[in-house]
């Protein structure tokens, strides 16, 4: 049977303007993919404390396997994208999950750190191949004017993962072990690469673009002084982010309340960043970023000041983790409309580039938390605002040379 259905799917999408069958629902699968992608992502957070004791290594060291995930992500999103350009769609996607789900099973039975990193090198290559054609199949799937409620579906599924990602691990890691918590991700990882190979029509692939023509983008003017606001921004919110329990600790909120103030953090995240969609239509994105940067640098000003004075006001963390969700999240709206604006006709590409700059950001914010975890959680919040505060000044002295297109 799947002789003669290959053939009909490559015939629906090779006729122009008219997507295949199927594009809504597959359109559904991909945002499930997207959301398992965004919580493997996420998910190490949760549990670090518990896996570092199981593995004998410090919270610091077990805190390098997110590192090492987040730099593994920028520096293959665009090697991958030039060398698996030409693979059909539905190939391409499926592979990717099965590697992300693959990579989780080696990362749950991991006996030592060097495994575990290996094994998180593997699962960011599969995320760094899943994430940016899933938004690019999606919108070749349905109508055109349908295609930016698809790119909505799927980005929110990542979105949703940012959100209940971490809390999640955490949850996880309380009643099952984390083990059991990254054995699920793979789960569902290896889950909906089988439902998308069940439903997905058949897709061609893409021109092969050098990498050298890739990376050209990055000696423009306009758009150097966009990206790096991306990689300081996840900075400073990573910083004390990748060590949440711990840093949670500092401030007085126990055990059983580390999930709520995760959710809270979570739900400003999605908040913002849907909240900053909006904005930037209205007020520009430049204005929205200075409040964004100025909102996560007071935040974080204010956990450090609560974790200097040992002060036990569990409403006012609470809050302040949503204002720093919220103001982390809303970054990423207008720094991609920037991107937009000044590389108009390299839109993918720069659109590629700004996630690789989230995960270069949470790489150096890691490790940034993990040397200064045992100066104590009022350095850590301390470091992290002042990181905010910088990538206030430099979006204030940059913003000329970044409202000149190339």
């Amino acid at each position: 049977m799947s002789s003669v259905s290959v053939p009909t799917d490559r015939k629906a999408a090779a006729e122009p303007g008219t997507p295949p069958q199927g594009g809504l629902s597959s359109t559904l699968v991909l945002a499930l993919g997207t959301f398992a992608v965004g919580t493997d992502a996420f998910v190490v957070a949760g549990f670090l404390p518990s896996m570092a004791k199981d593995l004998h290594v410090s919270s610091a060291t077990a805190g390098q396997s997110i590192t090492v995930f987040a730099a593994a992500y920028a520096i293959l999103s665009p090697v991958l994208a030039t060398l698996l350009a030409r693979l059909p769609r539905r190939t391409l996607l499926i592979g990717a999950l099965f590697t992300l789900g693959i990579a989780n099973l080696g990362s749950a039975l991991a006996p030592n750190m060097a495994v575990l990193i290996i094994s998180r090198i593997l699962a960011a290559a599969g995320a760094a191949s899943y994430t940016p054609n899933a938004g690019a199949v999606s919108a070749s799937l349905v109508r055109p004017e349908l295609r930016a409620r698809a790119l909505a579906v799927v980005i929110g599924g990542l979105t949703i993962a940012t959100a209940l990602g971490v809390p999640l691990g955490n949850a996880a890691s309380h009643w099952f072990g984390w083990r059991t918590a990254l054995g699920i991700v793979a789960g569902l990882c290896l889950f909906v690469a089988v439902i998308l190979r069940l439903i997905m029509p058949w897709l061609p692939g893409a021109a092969r673009v050098p990498l050298r023509t890739r990376m050209a983008v990055l000696r423009r003017p306009a758009v150097l002084a966009v990206l790096p606001l991306t990689v300081l921004g996840m900075c400073a919110t990573y910083v004390p982010y990748a060590y949440a329990v711990p840093m949670l600790d500092a401030v007085q909120i126990p055990e059983s309340g580390v999930l709520w103030m995760l959710f809270l953090y979570g739900i400003g995240a999605v908040i913002g960043n849907l909240a900053a969609g909006h904005a930037t239509d209205r007020w520009g994105s430049t204005n929205v970023l200075i409040v964004g940067c100025a909102v996560m640098a007071v935040a974080l000003g204010a956990l450090a000041w609560l974790a200097s004075t040992d002060a036990d006001v569990k409403p006012l963390v609470g809050l302040l983790c949503m204002l720093w969700g919220g103001s982390s999240w809303s970054q990423t709206p207008p720094q991609q409309h920037r991107l937009i604006e000044v590389a108009p006709q390299e839109a993918p590409l720069v659109i590629s580039l700004n996630s690789s700059g989230i995960y270069l950001g949470i790489g150096l914010g890691s490790i940034i938390g993990g040397a200064a975890l045992g100066a104590g959680a009022t350095t850590v919040y301390g470091l992290a605002s002042g990181i905010g505060a910088l990538a206030l000044l430099f979006l204030l002295f940059t913003r000329r040379a970044s409202a000149r297109k190339g």
